[in-house]
């Protein structure tokens, strides 16, 4: 397994590959990074006692929001909460942490109680309790973990620690090195905050690369290659300073022909943005990705089996159970995903279908729940959404169809202009009418509708000039009154 990282001042592009094929991308635009994680030093510019609400400097172009509820207070048991007006004073310096970015015209929400992810870990500084995810199930593995991170802080600031889902399975040295991580970034912050003058940033989160490198690379990985001398140098110094262990893996690539281009990222690409995916039997997947859900049709297409019909099938869904699983996660599709395999007769043939599928799953880090076969022979499953598809991120919908993904025929387009023309009639006096619409709508009209379009004009006792407009698309038309 190995890392592919494109560099260009606009944005960053990481390619997971295992066995020469990319298996998944991650795409990261530098003007769309957002600011929610960042901790910066803030000054209370105003506090609004009437919404228990504060604004605060951060050195945005607007001040940022801070709810009472998002103060964080050390209290004994039973104590309430004290009036925002009796935590906060205007011009007082303040260490705070994005939880959402900027919306329109909102600011920033702000909170005090400041916590920082790591791999296996997040570290809460200001806490003093260990919390263990709900995920992770089995009361007596709970514990082991609870005391093996107890067993790993120091006496003095131990602070609190939230174990992440990935921390199920991980060794005390991994998670040795993950407390050592936290600790000396939250050292690092505070450094610089006994430092700076408000408004400051003290700590911005990971770049991609840089969330590359502590999350995703794990033993199997053979290499990290990236293609600019820049950040090869930034993601070495980062790698020494929190991951020694990853710092040997990473290559520069100086390479004439592009890295991404030698390797044939940009053609999966392009093919994981189409709708349809050819398999190598010859039998094709159809991908459609709706608003509450992605369904995925296999079809056998032009493969032919060597022995019978339910062979084919059979073959052609296996090859279809381990490319949909690479699809996943070179599309990062999430949500409810809803899969069409080819009917099959036999019972076996579909309890050996669905263990492929849940074996080329498993290589998947995000969290997935699979059902069997319906009643329908469709086989319904969850995938964890996690970030925006890379449809999402790459695309936006056709201005022309509005993403339907069809258009109406010149026909129908014609016929719409037809009775807009009748209601137009019987509406307004005019001269003359000008029909403006596509070339093809215009052509259409020029040859095989020009005698329903004379029968118009008859009718309704009125020139009808054409005109056509190259920049309107094939739904689009006007009529002009002269």
């Amino acid at each position: 397994m190995e890392f592919l990282i494109n560099f260009t001042p606009q944005e960053t592009r990481v390619a997971l590959m295992q066995l020469g094929v990319v298996q998944e991308l991650h795409i990261e635009r530098t003007n769309s990074r957002g600011i929610v994680g960042n901790i910066y030093l803030g000054r209370v510019v105003r506090v609004l006692p009437g919404m228990q609400s504060a604004f605060i400097d951060i050195g945005l172009e607007r001040t940022a929001f801070l709810h009472v509820a998002d103060i964080w207070e050390e209290r004994q048991g039973g104590q309430q909460a004290r009036p925002i007006e009796r935590v906060l004073s205007e011009g007082q310096e303040l260490l705070v942490q994005v939880l959402k970015d900027p919306i329109g015209t909102k600011g920033a929400r702000l909170s005090t109680q400041i916590s920082i992810a790591g791999r296996l870990l997040v570290y809460l500084p200001q806490e003093r309790h260990i919390g263990i995810s709900q995920r992770i199930e089995g009361e007596a593995e709970r514990e082991q973990l609870r005391n093996t991170i107890q067993s790993l802080l120091p006496a003095e600031e131990p602070g609190g620690y939230i174990v992440r889902t990935m921390a199920e399975a991980a060794g005390r040295d991994e998670l040795a090195a993950d407390v050592a991580y936290l600790r000396r970034l939250w050292a690092e912050i505070r450094h610089r905050a006994q430092a700076a003058r408000p408004p400051s940033l003290l700590h911005h989160d990971l770049t991609l690369a840089q969330r590359v490198l502590r999350d995703l690379v794990t033993g199997e990985t053979t290499r990290i290659v990236a293609d600019s001398r820049e950040n090869f140098q930034k993601l070495t110094a980062f790698a020494q300073e929190y991951v020694p262990q990853v710092a040997q893996l990473l290559e520069h690539y100086t390479g004439e022909r592009p890295l991404f281009d030698l390797h044939g990222v940009e053609d999966e690409i392009q093919k994981a943005l189409a709708r349809r995916v050819d398999l190598k039997s010859g039998g094709y997947l159809i991908i459609d990705q709706t608003e509450a859900m992605t369904t995925i049709d296999v079809n056998t297409g032009g493969f032919v089996g060597s022995r019978n019909f339910d062979d084919t099938i059979f073959k052609t869904n296996l090859e279809a159970a381990q490319t949909i699983a690479r699809q996943l996660r070179l599309r990062n599709l999430g949500g409810i995903i809803i899969v069409d395999f080819i009917d099959m007769e036999t019972e076996d043939h579909k309890r050996e279908v669905l263990a492929e599928f849940n074996k080329a799953l498993s290589r998947d880090h995000t969290r997935i729940s699979v059902n069997g076969f319906t009643q329908l022979g469709l086989v319904e499953m969850t995938r964890k959404r996690t970030r925006e598809s890379l449809a999402h991120v790459l695309c936006e919908p056709c201005p022309t169809c509005g993403g339907r993904g069809e258009v109406k025929t010149a026909q129908t387009v014609a016929y719409e202009i037809l009775r807009e023309l009748l209601r137009e009639a019987r509406q307004f006096n005019a001269r003359e009418f000008r029909i403006l619409a596509s070339p093809a709508v215009i052509d259409l009209f020029v040859e095989e509708e020009s005698q329903a379009l004379a029968m118009l004009s008859d009718f309704i006792g009125k020139p009808v000039s054409l005109q056509a407009e190259s920049s309107y698309t094939q739904e689009q038309y006007d009529i002009v009154l002269m």
